[in-house]
């Protein structure tokens, strides 16, 4: 059993603690916040983590009505004079699992030395590091932690992480309650579900698009990078009839999709499975709503439910553990060492 595996399996253990842990959290949470002049919230990561952060900023919007962008990283330590505009008054929220990312931790240190000190709430996988001592708030989940070079439990842990904060932001207690239902039922659904998904990706496939919309398209664009991660293939993500703008031309027999549908506009997403089964892919759908399941189960090679319907946020909660098996099963077939994927580390210290 490889270590990444375990570390999948044993995800909604982490995740009831993080549950836990930030709710406890909310009144603290709030106060910070509240205490200052905040009219917006930037989210910044690295990776998986920038994937983590669109979906955040999504949620920030639609939840708590507040203006709200992801930035990377990266981009933010190369160029904080350049958004200097973009940052004032905002709540830099920096989602990490090491909290040692050079990028984030020196784009925040750039931050501010050149301008008055940025409002920064760090949310890690560790204790006391150097993204924390930066932090005027900082969350820590070190049960969360991945010690494996490609991150799934901890990119679980800091999606739910994220989505309770800008629920509390929203005060969206229904949002809250059905993320501690997904938490609930998550053994259960691995169990019923890891099997078929293992049956349905185990084929010859170089290819994989990952489609959602919402605030799952951010967590979308973090299961293709798992897929690339861990079995070394070609995996993008979309929004979910965007694909037929541009990308579909390279849909084909070669092709996995995996698309998270919903409960809107089933005629359209059925159209859609439809056509890319004519390009002869093979396609692995979620469906949190039962009418989009009815929907996708007509053109759909295999399609996947929650045990209780759930807010579309929190079904990505269960949405993810499907390309994170996926990836395994191909790395199994192709003979490829998942807790040891070439040319990776853990995190990146420049």
């Amino acid at each position: 059993m490889s270590l990444t595996y375990s570390e999948i399996k044993q995800q909604y253990t982490a995740l009831q603690q993080t549950y836990d842990y930030m709710l406890s959290k909310r009144e603290e949470i709030i106060s910070f916040i509240q205490a200052k002049s905040i009219t917006s919230v930037t989210f910044a990561g690295c990776g998986s983590s920038y994937c983590l952060s669109q979906s955040a900023a999504f949620s920030a919007r639609l939840r708590a009505g507040i203006p709200a962008m992801a930035l990377a990283g990266g981009d933010l330590m190369l160029n904080p004079e350049r958004y200097g505009r973009l940052l004032e008054n905002t709540l830099l929220v920096a989602p990490s699992r090491s909290g040692s990312t050079s990028e984030v931790v020196q784009a925040i240190q750039l931050l501010n030395n050149n301008h008055k000190a940025v409002t920064t709430l760090a949310i890690s996988c560790v204790t006391d590091s150097p993204l924390s001592g930066k932090a005027g708030l900082a969350l820590e989940l070190p049960w969360a932690f991945d010690s494996s070079v490609c991150q799934t439990r901890t990119v679980t842990n800091l999606y739910t992480a994220n989505l309770l904060l800008t629920a509390f932001l929203g005060g969206d207690e229904s949002l809250i309650a059905d993320i501690g239902k997904a938490i609930k039922q998550g053994e259960a659904y691995m169990a019923r579900v890891e099997d078929s998904i293992r049956r349905a990706a185990d084929f010859g496939w170089t290819h994989t698009v990952v489609l959602a919309d919402g605030e799952l398209q951010g967590l979308a664009s973090e299961g293709a990078i798992a897929l690339t991660e861990i079995a070394k293939v070609q995996a993008h993500s979309y929004h979910l009839l965007d694909v037929r703008h541009g990308p579909m031309v390279t849909v084909g027999a070669d092709t996995l999709v995996i698309a998270a549908v919903t409960g809107n506009g089933t005629e359209h997403q059925r159209n859609l499975l439809r056509d890319l089964k004519g390009r002869g892919a093979t396609v692995i759908a979620f469906a949190g709503h039962a009418g989009a399941a009815e929907a996708a189960a007509e053109h759909a090679d295999l399609t996947i439910t929650s045990d209780n319907e759930l807010d579309p946020a929190a079904a990505g909660i269960p949405f993810i553990f499907i390309p994170q098996i996926v990836a395994l099963t191909s790395a199994a077939r192709q003979g490829i060492n998942p807790d040891q994927p070439d040319g990776l580390v853990a995190w990146v210290e420049l």
